[in-house]
């Protein structure tokens, strides 16, 4: 199996490294110089050269638009996995031939995640609560974050953003949104053109009270989940690895990559059970764009 990644930062080289170790045949298209593997300047050549099988976007926020149609321009006509979020701001996707386009949102197949989607089934679920919160500046040690994308705005970067992940599992887990209201914006001192901190309330198909809070701010590093249903209370921690059914307790460990790997895993055998679909991650841009409306307009968007 041959697989290209398109831009080689951070995310990028994580990509790179893992489809590696699962026995592909790697290239990327990178301005930068790389050692590590085969590099092409520009998309029409790698695939026109490489041919790959599978293609892995992961630029940043705002380029992935403009990636996808040049990809789609060269003629591809395999599976593609995009960072998430899928776009910046709302955005038709251009003409195409791919097979599959699917979204990274690998926390999908976090074990917690896993084994909660498997209990919510028989369950009515009354309210959830959501947070997630770390410190910007402590994300990446021996790094400025003012030069991070993250913290630009314009690039794509901002926690409603960059902690998508939130949205997109609730979506998923709760039978996607019907309507939503935010506050939020850029309020610490953070020297950032992003914003840093937002709190959204939806409702959902299957949960009429879900909320979910996101920052930059948490020092305490915090990713919770909270859930109340007709017949039990259900706790994540995502930093422990705790799942707690009313007073039952389990663990469940994942080590750094597992949900990377089993993503790619996924997206190669093509299993999309777990997998972020095209029209799931353009709704999340949907969720994105809706709560910056709530926020200007001070009032609830329906879908």
């Amino acid at each position: 199996m041959k697989a290209l990644i398109i831009g080689y930062g951070s995310i990028g080289s994580r990509h790179a490294r893992i489809l590696a170790e699962l026995g592909c045949d790697m290239a990327v298209v990178s301005s930068r110089p790389i050692t590590d593997y085969r590099r092409f300047s520009t998309i029409a050549e790698s695939v026109s050269v490489f041919q790959p099988d599978y293609v892995v976007v992961a630029t940043e926020t705002a380029k992935h638009y403009a990636g996808l149609c040049e990809l789609a321009e060269s003629g591809f006509a395999g599976s593609v996995l995009v960072e998430k979020p899928l776009f910046h701001e709302q955005k038709q996707m251009p003409q195409h031939q791919f097979e599959n386009v699917f979204v990274a949102y690998n926390l999908r197949f976090h074990p917690l995640l896993q084994e909660l989607r498997h209990l919510l089934k028989a369950e009515t679920v009354v309210s959830v609560q959501a947070y997630v919160g770390q410190y910007l500046p402590g994300w990446r040690p021996g790094r400025d974050y003012r030069d991070g994308y993250s913290a630009d705005g314009g690039a794509g970067g901002g926690v409603l953003r960059d902690l998508s992940h939130e949205l997109d599992y609730l979506n998923w887990l709760l039978g996607g949104w019907q309507q939503l209201t935010a506050l939020g914006g850029h309020y610490s001192a953070l020297e950032i053109s992003s914003d840093d901190v937002f709190a959204v309330m939806l409702t959902t198909a299957r949960c009429p009270v879900v909320t979910v809070q996101l920052n930059y701010l948490d020092r305490l590093t915090r990713r919770e989940l909270v859930i109340n249903t007709q017949q039990h209370t259900i706790g994540i921690n995502f930093i422990t690895g705790e799942l707690v059914v009313d007073d039952v307790r389990q663990h469940f460990t994942a080590e750094r990559d597992h949900t990377y790997r089993e993503m790619h895993r996924a997206a190669l055998e093509g299993q999309a059970d777990f997998l972020c679909t095209l029209e799931e991650g353009i709704d999340v841009v949907r969720m994105v764009a809706a709560a910056e409306r709530a926020v200007t307009e001070r009032r609830w968007i329906w879908k």
